[in-house]
């Protein structure tokens, strides 16, 4: 006999539909499974016997035959379990094929018929949500991931049995309803940048990096507190949005890195890769791809300190996400396409040996060394990020004064007056911030009279700045005039946006 179950798996981060066709026929007995199956999803077989035996049900001796469809793609991981044994248990009679129609079933299967969570289940309930289906039955630790998708019923099951004794009519299967979502009023995380002794300069420019999400890099020797600034960034971006949610949660879902009992990610990502990492660690690969930490990074903060200790390869992989907001990796089979949409922020000593005008300690390190040092980080990487920003040594009158500065709750406040202003300025453009401008917006929304212009031209001349790093300084003052509240971008803000390309000047040593 004949049946057919509907299961789901995904291509990147999108969900599509699998029919799990089971047939049981007259034979030796046996069970395979065909339609490209990989490792976790053929060894399923024992686990499905072993399930179905220990919930209380005959298992056939015949030959089982079990296709999943469409056969041309590589499915993976244990979320078919559960629709096998289902099928087996429909192509047996023991189910009305009629009970499991317009049902998409997902979960690992654990000897004793106890269901087991899985990865990817928020792609795969907004693919049911568009397939119309009637509902999910999962694992229960997964019902609050599926449960934010609205249109899609979500059934929330512990055991085989549990499911078996929904579909005869027995039971009556809890329904999981969602929790609306709500932005996140301020970060958990126990972070402040008030924290952070002495830096007021630094902490302006991590102001302006977050209103017009600019990419920045950090210069400066060790125990300036660049790693601490860096991590505290996080705290005074805008809270995430619902699509922006959803976007970020689908990442960590399909990775399976969501946080226990959590439906959706609620607050900006911060990731710190060790310089260590290889190029698919970074940007996503393998022989099934898997998002990368640029994608884990996705509206939130990819953090790469000691930038020059990474392999200048793995760098060089960061340009595309950077121009396009996402990564595309193609294989023999598949192409897929993960978001990719971060702020970029890296840190750096100005020397080998770190203390490159430190007051208080010699630098040993020769020209030829500096240069070679600061070489392994290519220009067309540099042209990318907008904010050059050197960071002193605190000094001992820092560390001791009792006044601090602004809270991270306070920046907040004027970021989020800045994004605002930059929401109305690009809406229905597919821009998001000034960080983000191409030269078309430069040219619209960065006009400047002509004693910025002048003080612009003498920069360039004096420092030798490049033309991108014209269009950096000019979307940097953008910003700053849009924390001044300003409509238009005067003097004092080329002035403050010049002071932030320290490595493009020529006086930089």
């Amino acid at each position: 006999m004949l049946s057919r179950v509907m299961s789901s798996a995904l291509i990147g981060i999108d969900a599509y539909l699998v029919d799990v066709e089971v047939d049981i026929a007259h034979g030796l007995p046996s069970l395979s499974t065909v339609g490209l199956a990989e490792g976790a999803v053929r060894e399923s077989k024992e686990r499905v016997k072993a399930a179905i035996k220990n919930s209380g049900y005959d298992f056939p001796s015949d030959r089982i035959t079990i296709n999943l469809a469409p056969a041309d793609v590589k499915k993976e991981g244990s979320g078919f379990d559960l629709p096998i044994a289902i099928g087996i248990l429909a192509a047996m009679g023991f189910l009305a094929p009629e009970s499991c129609a317009g049902y998409l079933f997902m979960g690992e299967l654990a000897l004793d018929g106890l269901l087991r969570p899985v990865k990817g289940v928020l792609p795969i309930a907004v693919g049911a949500r568009d397939k119309d289906l009637k509902g999910i039955f999962l694992p229960e630790e997964n019902a609050p991931e599926a449960a934010v998708v609205e249109g899609v019923n979500v059934y929330p099951v512990r055991s085989l049995s549990e499911v078996v004794e929904a579909l005869l009519g027995i039971s009556v299967p809890n329904l999981y309803f969602h929790t609306p979502y709500q932005e996140d009023e301020g970060d958990d995380r126990g972070l402040d940048l008030k924290e952070v002794m002495g830096q007021e300069n630094a902490k302006r420019a991590l102001e302006v990096c977050a209103a017009g999400g600019h990419n920045l890099i950090m210069v400066g020797p060790p125990g300036s507190g660049k790693t601490m600034m860096a991590r505290r960034l996080v705290t005074v971006l805008p809270p995430l949005t619902f699509d922006e949610s959803i976007e970020t949660s689908k990442v960590y879902s399909v990775m399976g890195l969501m946080p226990k009992g959590a439906g959706l990610i609620t607050i900006r990502p911060f990731r710190s890769p060790h310089h260590t990492i290889s190029n698919a660690g970074l940007i996503g690969g393998g022989s099934n791809p898997k998002p990368g930490e640029v994608s884990l990074a996705h509206n939130g903060i990819l953090f790469l300190d000691e930038l020059p200790e990474f392999q200048r390869n793995v760098l060089e992989v960061l340009r595309q996400p950077l121009e396009s907001g996402e990564v595309n990796i193609s294989r023999a089979s598949v192409r897929v396409t993960y978001p990719a949409r971060f702020v970029l922020v890296a840190a750096m000593n100005p020397c080998p040996c770190g203390y490159r005008g430190d007051e208080t300690r010699e630098c040993l390190c020769s020209h030829a060394e500096i240069e070679r040092y600061r070489s392994r980080i290519s220009g067309p990487l540099m042209d990318r990020i907008d904010i050059h920003l050197e960071v002193p040594a605190v000094k001992y009158r820092d560390l001791t004064v009792s006044r601090h500065g602004a809270s991270s709750g306070d920046i907040r406040g004027r970021v989020l007056a800045a994004r605002k202003i930059q929401e109305a300025r690009f809406k229905g453009s597919g821009t998001h911030t000034n960080g983000g401008m191409r030269n078309r917006e430069i040219k619209r929304f960065c006009e400047i009279d002509r004693d910025s212009s002048l003080l612009l031209e003498k920069a360039m001349e004096r420092f030798g700045l490049s033309a991108r790093a014209y269009s950096r300084i000019l979307k940097v003052s953008r910003t700053i005039a849009d924390l001044d509240g300003s409509a238009s971008i005067a003097v004092p803000h080329i002035a403050e946006a010049i002071q932030y390309r320290a490595l493009d000047r020529k006086a930089y040593p």
